[in-house]
């Protein structure tokens, strides 16, 4: 047993445990059994080219703050670079407490949500202090509303029931014609708007879930509270192809538009008191049915090759809505691996070097082909359906972009992704995709001509607008905005193949059908020459490789 270093609100305490394994880089042999791919709601084993493939394997999941309510109080009481929370709360002050929204964390973990912790405890300070005018808002941008089920989950009964009944819980409106404002304009010109309530507060609490490295900070109330006014400043082409990769700040044109913005905040908006947590990578469990998934292949016991085969059996003798709310209902067990809370940038700083240190894994060298196996989740389909755009965005908007320094793969390279992707959608959660999908990517898939021709009408369609301010509908520009994300990584690789999927689907997409991961390589060859060198991502759990 060694001694393992957990941290516990900006300090260290020791504790006697095994040190979680960091993640690696293994080179195929013909010893190495067939390699575990995602496949939507169900998965593939596939065997990789020995002598010329390679898998890189997340670090296993850090261990947990032993006292996750008290390192919170803690965290509120002694802030970075701020007045410790109780200071700031005087009566008859205007208090605004915001939340990431169902987005995060992927999946969704099991109760009680950190997020419920925490405004539990800033709640509970708030009392103690006199402060009776408390809104809760759910940040959601331009992402559909949460339903009372999957907000009574993230903030818990008790928040719910004290404030839902009367209006001070509820959804960010960014299309209320009365609820929004304009802060102001970078030097960039880019607007700054953010939710009337917030922005007239006296004090806004945001409460964060950093999933990965590229959330929180200034992205937290610059985009999570504001409309399209402001989020289009970032979320288009130019923006997103100009972020060599959306998880390395440095890299980020997206993180400096964020910051500008942040700037803007800091002088013409309300205080933030920032808190932002971490949590480990505990996806699927160390015991349990999904447990293999979490464990490398050549580990895997007889009692979880027996699961799995059974899984698998079971899986396949079921429709597809049927996987899909199996998949769906499932929680993981996530520990908070951290808390820190106060002024927002040094916050972000002191989350990010937790989130690189639970995702980061050495990886030297780029490759002519990566492959990724893609699972049924993304930001934009919790207790939904993961439609092809989605898959698109998945891919080449968050697993490419897994990277600091240069991408997995070399420029004109090929990426292979496996997916079913079913030409299908939810018609309440995402209405305007199935007209992106059915009539603008029938037309064009150039992100340009997309972004002049197109977007305007979308996001100012007042159906779309309707839909989303009174239903659970995506904001009518938001498929745009995910075939943005894409578009570093259309412009970089010399061919995108999804595998397993709806060959139409596919095709709509601009991208090739395969049918298997051999016919995938036998037509990347067309690309990248005979024998290219291939690197598996092994993600979920998360990984972020910092390649040399």
């Amino acid at each position: 047993m060694a001694g393992a270093h957990l941290f516990y609100k900006g300090r260290f305490m020791t504790k006697t445990r095994i040190n979680p394994r960091p993640g690696f880089v293994l080179d195929v042999d013909r010893q190495t059994p067939p390699i575990l791919f995602h496949h939507g709601e169900g998965f593939r084993l596939e065997k990789l080219p020995v002598g010329r493939s390679r898998v890189i394997y997340p670090g296993e999941p850090l261990h947990g703050i032993e006292d996750p309510d008290g390192a919170i109080r803690q965290a509120l009481l002694e802030p970075i670079d701020d007045d410790p929370l109780p200071t700031l709360l005087t009566p008859g002050m205007k208090l605004t407490i915001a939340f990431d929204d169902i987005s995060l964390p992927l999946p969704p973990m099991k109760r009680p949500d950190v997020r419920q912790r925490i405004i539990e405890a800033v709640l509970d300070m708030a009392a103690e202090a006199g402060v009776d005018d408390v809104h809760i808002i759910a940040a959601l941008a331009l992402h559909r509303r949460m339903t009372e089920p999957e907000l009574r989950h993230a903030v818990g009964d008790r928040v719910y029931e004290a404030f839902a009944p009367d209006g001070l819980l509820y959804n960010h409106d960014a299309e209320d014609p009365d609820g929004m404002v304009i802060l102001g304009q970078t030097e960039h010109g880019e607007s700054v708007q953010m939710s009337k309530r917030a922005a007239e507060s006296d004090l806004v609490v945001y409460v964060n879930i950093n999933l990965v490295s590229m959330d929180g900070g200034w992205k937290s109330t610059a985009t999570g509270l504001s409309g399209y006014e402001g989020v289009k400043a970032h979320h288009n082409v130019h923006t997103m192809r100009h972020s060599k990769s959306f998880m390395d700040q440095d890299s980020s044109e997206l993180h400096r538009s964020n910051w500008r913005q942040g700037e803007i905040i800091k002088k013409d908006g309300p205080r933030i008191f920032q808190i932002e947590t971490t949590l480990n990578t505990n996806t699927f469990g160390n015991d349990g049915p999904l447990a293999m998934l979490q464990k490398r292949e050549w580990e895997w016991s007889m009692k979880d090759r027996a699961a799995f085969t059974a899984m698998q059996a079971g899986l396949s003798r079921l429709s597809g809505s049927n996987r899909r709310k199996i998949f769906q209902s499932w929680r993981s067990p996530y520990e908070l691996t951290s808390v820190q809370a106060g002024e927002v940038e040094a916050v972000h700083r002191k989350t990010t070097e937790m989130v690189y240190r639970q995702h980061m894994v050495p990886v030297e060298g780029q490759t002519d082909i990566v492959t990724m196996g893609l699972p049924y989740l993304s930001p934009y389909n919790v207790n939904s359906i993961m439609n092809p755009i989605l898959v698109m965005v998945q891919g080449l908007g968050y697993f490419f972009n897994l990277y600091r320094g240069k991408p997995v793969v070399r420029e004109g390279g090929v990426l292979i992704m496996s997916h079913p992707t079913p030409w299908e959608f939810h018609p309440v959660h995402h209405p305007s995709y199935i007209d992106f999908f059915e009539q603008v990517l029938a037309d064009t898939t150039d992100p340009v001509e997309i972004e002049q021709r197109y977007e305007k009408q979308f996001a100012e369609d007042e159906w779309y607008r309707h839909l989303y301010r009174t239903s659970y509908a995506y904001h009518g520009v938001h498929p745009f905005y995910m075939w943005y994300w894409g578009s570093h990584a259309m412009d970089y690789l010399g061919q995108i193949i999804i595998v397993g999927g709806d060959p139409r689907a596919v095709r709509r997409l601009g991208f090739k059908p395969a049918s298997t991961l051999q016919d995938a390589f036998e037509m990347a060859s067309d690309v990248v020459g005979p024998a290219p060198t291939v690197t598996h991502l092994h993600n979920p759990p998360i990984l972020m490789a910092d390649v040399s």
